[in-house]
């Protein structure tokens, strides 16, 4: 609530903003505000599922997350077409503030060293009234609950550094920096796309708008159905994990350490490359029919965002789906690490990507950008060798250090 909040002042100074540096530094405060939205979500994410049905909500929760990325465009262009530019942060005030009161009334607490599986009171009034709501319609019996099966977890320390850990630690950073890049790459394509669409093919604001229905779509279409393939995977992996596994092992091994040793890259990177290797292609053939585009209708390159959008949509899926299952009591520090790393990729990138069009070529400058893609499928790959063994070595020097101390 109090992220909306500081998006929703931000909004209103925009819209009454007078001169440039008010509006750079409202920006900058807007941008504070939704973007901690993020780690929020994936933390509510963690809290509520298992890793068995994580990867749908997941695919939903991404979907909220980037087709307005996609979308926003479309709507700012009608709204500033018609209107004019401060009304697009009027309408963003109104749905914002709509939305945060949606928010207090119906968003229940998910923390559990506060609520617990959902099952405990709390004399916050904040927390009280959506938590008795959700229990009131759910079909839970909360009574039987109550009488043992919910604990609260004990508090963590507020750790600022968190997120700059993960995002540097051997279990995320190849990763991380792999979707970073093809992150920058997909909004390097956006920004690009208003620009050469007028330039090239004369089309007006409100046309150039439209255009980025295309790529709206795809990222819907993409990471719903991306979800449910990830719920797939994991059953299908757990399956045959526990099919490989003897009595004895069964026997001898909780499940907790059966889960611990569940192969997470095979259930959940899998299909990393296909779409990896479908967006390079995708970027491609953005970049050279707009290189040629006197001789080839715009319908190819919309089409081509269409698969852009999809793809990359379904890669953050996949990774941010990954990390929360790698860091089950971090998933929003992992988050938001990964938030830090693709935000400051896709700065410097649509910064340049202009000035790289302007001095060697639409087609060519989108070469490029497929040729740092390619390399940065080095890290799904370290990912994919190493980082069970990695785990299970942490585990081990963990459990050593405890013996030590008892």
């Amino acid at each position: 609530m109090c992220t909306f909040i500081v998006f929703l002042g931000a909004c209103i100074g925009l819209a009454e903003t007078k001169n440039y540096a008010t509006l750079i530094v409202l920006r900058c405060l807007q941008s504070t505000g939704s973007a901690s939205t993020i780690a929020i979500g994936s933390g509510v994410i963690s809290d509520i599922t298992t890793r068995a049905e994580r990867g749908g909500y997941m695919g939903i929760f991404q979907a909220g997350l980037l087709v307005p990325v996609a979308v926003g465009p479309v709507i700012g262009g009608a709204i500033a077409g018609s209107l004019g530019w401060k009304a697009i942060f009027w309408f963003l005030t109104i749905y914002s503030g709509a939305f945060l009161c949606f928010l207090i009334v119906f968003l229940p607490e998910t923390l559990r060293s506060i609520v617990g599986n959902g099952a405990l009171k709390s004399s916050n009034p904040l927390v009280k009234f959506p938590l008795d709501i959700y229990q009131k319609t759910t079909k839970v019996d909360w009574e039987h609950i109550l009488d043992g099966q919910s604990q609260r977890v004990a508090k963590k320390k507020i750790d600022v550094l968190g997120p700059l850990r993960i995002l540097i630690s051997n279990h995320a950073a190849p990763i991380i920096i792999f979707l970073a890049v093809y992150y920058a790459v997909w909004q390097m394509s956006i920004t690009a796309m208003s620009s050469l669409f007028e330039s090239r093919y004369g089309l007006s604001e409100m046309q150039i708008g439209l255009t980025f229905i295309a790529n709206g779509v795809g990222s819907m279409i993409g990471t719903l159905i991306t979800g449910k393939i990830l719920d797939a995977d994991y059953r299908r992996v757990k399956a045959r994990y526990e099919a490989s596994l003897d009595s004895e092992q069964r026997e001898d091994t909780t499940a907790a350490t059966r889960e611990e040793n569940f192969p997470l890259e095979k259930a959940r990177l899998r299909l990393v490359p296909i779409f990896s290797i479908l967006q390079c292609l995708s970027i491609i053939l953005f970049g050279w029919t707009i290189n040629y585009s006197r001789k080839v209708h715009i319908a190819v390159p919309i089409v081509s965002t269409f698969i852009t959008g999809w793809t990359a949509v379904s890669t953050q899926s996949l990774i941010m789906t990954y990390l929360v299952d790698v860091f089950p009591d971090r998933s929003a520090a992992a988050s938001a690490s990964l938030n830090l790393a693709r935000c400051l990729f896709a700065a410097g990138g649509t910064s340049f990507i202009m000035p790289l069009i302007n001095s060697v070529g639409v087609g060519v400058a989108f070469t490029i950008c497929v040729a740092v893609q390619l390399l940065a499928l080095v890290g799904p790959l370290i990912q994919w060798r190493f980082a069970a063994g990695w785990r299970r070595k942490e585990r081990e020097r963990d459990a050593q250090r405890a013996d030590v101390k008892n």
